[in-house]
C-alpha cells in the first residue's frame, strides 16, 4: 500500500479516536485537562502497545509530531464546538465506530510491514483499533466497552479477514482498505442499532 495512504488513513483514525476520547471526557465533565489527556491515551494508546509488541521503537507517535497536534487540536476544538452538537452521544459513537475501522487497517498494515502472519497481523490490528479505549474507560472508571456484550473486537476481526480475502483474491491494495474500513463501520453500527451481541454463558438476576 503507498505509505501517502496509509499516512492519510493514520491521520483520520487519530482524529477520529481524539474527538472519541475527549467527548467521553465531556460527558464525565472533566476539566479542559483531562478532556486533553483522554484525547491522547485514546488515541495512542492501542498504537502504543502495538509498537511495544513488535519493538518497534520509539514508539509512532514519539516519531512524529504531527499526530500530536492532531490529537491536541481535535480536543480543543471539541471543547469548543461539541456544546453546540446535539446528539452528544450518537456523534462519540460515530467517531469511535470509524476509528475502529481506520485503526485496525494501520495496525494491519505495519504488522505485514514486519512480515508476520495473517492472524498476527489481524491480532495486532485489533490491539491498534481496541486498546486505546480500554485504557480510556479504565481512566474514567468504566467497563471497557470490549469486554461488555456488544460487538467491538469482533467487527476488527472480521474486516481483517474481509482485507486479506479481497488481496488473495487480487483486488487492489487501496479498494481493499477502503472496503475494509466500511465494513468494520457498518457492522460496528449495524450491532448496536440492532443490538446484536455475542452470547452469553450466565443467566440474568431476576427481580422480585
Amino acid at each position: 500500500m503507498p505509505t501517502q495512504f496509509l499516512h492519510v488513513i493514520d491521520i483520520l483514525g487519530t482524529f477520529s479516536f481524539a474527538v472519541s476520547g475527549a467527548f467521553m471526557a465531556m460527558e464525565k465533565k472533566l476539566d479542559p485537562f483531562g478532556v486533553i489527556v483522554l484525547a491522547f491515551v485514546t488515541a495512542l494508546g492501542g498504537g502504543t502497545l502495538r509498537d511495544l509488541l513488535i519493538g518497534n521503537l520509539p514508539v509512532s507517535w514519539l516519531r512524529n509530531e504531527t499526530a500530536i497536534w492532531i490529537i491536541f487540536g481535535s480536543a480543543i476544538a471539541t471543547m469548543i464546538f461539541g456544546s453546540m452538537l446535539k446528539q452528544l452521544t450518537t456523534t462519540l459513537f460515530l467517531f469511535d465506530a470509524l476509528g475502529l475501522g481506520l485503526y485496525t487497517i494501520t495496525g494491519i498494515e505495519l504488522a505485514r510491514d514486519h512480515q508476520f502472519g495473517m492472524g498476527i497481523c489481524i491480532a495486532l490490528g485489533t490491539v491498534t483499533a481496541c486498546f486505546g479505549g480500554v485504557v480510556r474507560d479504565v481512566l474514567l472508571n468504566n467497563i471497557p466497552l470490549l469486554f461488555r456484550k456488544e460487538i467491538y473486537a469482533l467487527a476488527c476481526i472480521a474486516g481483517g479477514l474481509l482485507y486479506f480475502g479481497l488481496l488473495y483474491a487480487g483486488l487492489a491494495a487501496d479498494m481493499s482498505t477502503i472496503i475494509c474500513i466500511g465494513v468494520i463501520f457498518a457492522i460496528r453500527v449495524l450491532a448496536v442499532k440492532y443490538r446484536l451481541s455475542l452470547p452469553r454463558f450466565y443467566q440474568e438476576k431476576q427481580k422480585l
